[in-house]
């Protein structure tokens, strides 16, 4: 399981650096990489003129292409390095920028801090770079529900997945991964242009978020101040959410704080009638994001303990 052990490396790392803004400055990230081939494919490939059944197929073969290649990148790199403790250790350091621990955190703390402080229209602004709905129309609850939602999906798919694949996999693990979950991000949504073009990556992005999701939320069941409440409404309610996946985490969070989650939202002007997560429960406030903050640390944490107990037995 010396892969586990790199995934702990790549943990660590991130917990301490993040992605420094000069490295990003100078390099970009592997997803803004990623971004580029994705977008390039989109604009070549996903032509209105053709028929959806032709676009669909062309996505399908998109995304193929986009994960083969990263897959196939990160084998290379992987069967480059000497083995041993240096070749875990290296693997942590190249698996690193992929693992989004410390910048969830401080984009989530950035809503917190002026939400604490009552200053509304920061707090409003700092949400608006986490999650898409319309920040406006957000009074406090609002954007206490948006943070917290946003940091126990992204906890998810931001590290506890690619940390996962990368565990099983190494360096193609985690990086075909990445190349999911971004092709996702950018096609796998119901829009017109991306309905059918998207729909395998969409798809593919589900599956691969099956296990991650579950575990994540399980990690959030048992470090939460409400263990019994956080295991209900996990079980309870995580199949009310839109998404196969996210409803996991996002419910164990919930019933975790004793707050409900998900509800009605605004998207470029539109309500979205989603359903409640913990219906019945208060509206979270700013201390909340505080306290979800606190179960995601210990989370994290209790992953990186899980981990290196694999790489070590």
């Amino acid at each position: 399981m010396g892969f586990a052990g790199a995934m702990v490396v790549a943990m660590a790392v991130d917990a301490l650096l993040g992605w420094p803004s000069w490295l990003f400055a100078r390099m970009g990230h592997p997803v803004t990489w990623l971004g580029r081939i994705i977008g390039a494919i989109d604009s070549g490939w996903n032509r209105a003129s053709d028929p959806p059944a032709f676009r669909r197929g062309a996505g399908i073969a998109g995304a193929l292409v986009v994960i083969a290649f990263s897959v196939a990148v990160g084998w290379v790199l992987q069967v480059l390095l000497p083995q041993g403790w240096i070749q875990i250790a290296l693997l942590g350091v190249l698996a690193w920028p992929l693992v989004a621990l410390r910048s969830l955190h401080d984009h989530v703390a950035a809503v917190a801090h002026p939400l604490l402080a009552g200053d509304i229209a920061a707090a409003r602004d700092a949400v608006s770079r986490i999650v898409g709905r319309d920040p406006a129309a957000l009074d406090e609850a609002g954007i206490a529900r948006a943070a917290i939602e946003s940091l126990a999906e992204n906890a998810s798919d931001g590290i506890v997945a690619p940390v996962f694949w990368g565990a099983l996999f190494g360096l193609p693990g985690i990086l075909g991964y990445k190349a999911i979950n971004t092709l996702d991000s950018m096609i796998g949504h119901r829009s017109e242009r991306h309905e059918a073009f998207g729909w395998a990556a969409a798809r593919i992005d589900d599956v691969a978020n099956f296990i991650p999701a579950r575990l994540t939320g399980f990690l959030f069941v048992l470090l939460a101040p409400r263990r019994s409440d956080a295991l209900t409404c996990m079980t309870r309610d995580a199949r009310r959410h839109r998404s196969p996946n996210a409803g996991w985490p996002e419910a164990a969070m919930a019933g975790g704080l004793g707050v409900r989650l998900s509800g009605p939202r605004i998207y470029h002007g539109s309500i979205t009638n989603e359903p409640w997560l913990n219906e019945g429960a208060r509206d979270p406030r700013a201390a909340d994001i505080t306290e979800a903050l606190t179960v995601y640390r210990r989370a994290m944490l209790l992953l990186a303990g899980l981990l290196a107990i694999l790489a070590f037995a």
